[in-house]
């Protein structure tokens, strides 16, 4: 069970994938809008309502652009959060009666873990995010950094809260309905701690290691790669890399931005002023080039298409990292928000990016600098090939199946 953009559901694609060729059924719980991602993947699928692109597009949506602090940002997408869920509970319970046991993204894990709980169904999380309290890095979602040992922890806390907060409403007349107990705010999440409530984080230990101080039952698996149906990349594409030098992949994924016209002049400058061939996807948030130099695309496998590039210009969600560093390629981080800032430090930290360059104040000359950088300093390219080699080398699905054979009974 997962809710979000697409980064949010994609990864869990390919562990479903996996898990069905384990032997187990598989259905993936998410927005019908996801509906072609788990074609011919083994994966059956369920709708919920809500079509999270329509949202971010919506005015509420579009606000988002003028919180500029990362608490700020969180606070408004944990009020429209609040209003969205109650929409997708019966269809929640609805699959939920239909399972055996439930693998809950870190976006539904307190209503699910309430609706495994009621239906007295074992159940574990399954995080693309690091959201367990650590002392040694701040919250991914505040764009990580550090605060100190204890400012980290307690930021971290603060940040857990504020996510059971999406949840306050709905949870009671859930508890209601599902015939549990009435429970305090907050006391669901002290007890999934204290019954040490398994979960299994879905990124490479290589890019984030374990927290050591972390509690027993919280993993580090590896990544979970999506299942991409079509591997063979469009004659026009293939067309446009056989033209000339590995070109440069610019893409933002789902994040819609205020100007897209405006930033798609600035990607084609900076590219043409670093003497740079590009693929630009259009993304959420509708960016488009022109010239024999320039090629505009719509969603392709990532699995593809980065490993026939030079180097790969995104907004740092998990899920495009994730592809980045598989590929083998130097990386130009443009990070927009919540966890975006972390997984962008990380790139630099491990030497596969040069620089990040904010969204917010990204300059032509700044980012045409760091292309240039990722893609004629060397070390950028025999580094992320290194890190490459070892993260496609991991099985992300494995500790996954492990950990599902030992649920038994309710969590």
């Amino acid at each position: 069970m997962t809710a979000g953009s697409r980064g949010d559901v994609a990864p869990y694609t390919g562990l479903g994938h996996g898990l069905s060729r384990a032997g187990h059924e598989v259905t993936l719980v998410t927005h019908g809008c996801f509906a072609g991602l788990v074609e011919g993947s083994g994966v059956a699928f369920h709708p919920l309502p809500v079509d999270p692109r329509a949202e971010l597009e919506s005015t509420r949506g579009r606000g988002l652009h003028r919180s500029a602090s990362g608490a700020g940002k969180l606070l408004r997408v944990v009020e429209m959060a609040r209003r969205l869920v109650g929409r997708m509970t019966d269809d929640l319970i609805a699959a939920a009666r239909m399972s055996d046991a439930l693998l809950l993204s870190g976006s539904l894990a307190p209503v699910g873990h309430t609706i495994a709980e009621g239906l007295r169904l074992p159940s574990m999380g399954v995080y693309l995010q690091p959201l367990a309290a650590t002392g040694e890095f701040a919250p991914p979602v505040l764009g990580g950094g550090t605060w100190g040992a204890a400012g980290n922890r307690l930021a971290g806390h603060g940040v857990n809260l504020a996510v059971e907060q999406v949840f306050a409403s709905a949870v009671p007349a859930l508890r209601t309905r599902l015939g549990l107990p009435p429970q305090r705010s907050g006391a669901a999440r002290r007890a999934r701690e204290r019954q040490l409530w398994p979960v299994q984080h879905g990124f490479s230990p290589l890019v984030v290691p374990r927290p050591r101080d972390w509690r027993q039952g919280l993993g580090v698996c590896g990544y979970w790669w999506p299942y991409d149906g079509e591997t063979r990349l469009p004659d026009t594409v293939r067309a446009f890399l056989d033209a000339g030098p590995p070109p440069v992949f610019v893409g933002l994924g789902s994040a819609t931005v205020p100007d897209a016209d405006r930033l798609s002049g600035q990607v084609v400058a900076a590219l043409r002023k670093a003497g740079l061939r590009g693929v630009i996807q259009r993304g959420w948030g509708g960016l488009t080039a022109d010239g024999d130099d320039m090629l505009t695309v719509g969603e392709l496998p990532h699995s593809v298409l980065f490993p026939r590039m030079a180097a790969v210009v995104h907004h740092a969600g998990a899920g495009t990292t994730a592809a980045g560093l598989r590929a083998g390629v130097p990386a130009v981080p443009v990070p927009i928000q919540f966890d975006e800032g972390f997984w962008a430090a990380r790139l630099v930290a491990l030497g596969v990016a040069p620089a990040a360059v904010p969204l917010r104040g990204l300059s032509v000359d700044a980012l045409a600098g760091a292309l240039r950088r990722a893609t004629r300093e060397t070390r950028f390219a025999r580094r992320a090939g290194e890190l490459g080699d070892r993260i496609r080398a991991e099985d992300g699905v494995a500790p996954v199946v492990g950990a599902l054979g030992e649920l038994a009974g309710p969590m």
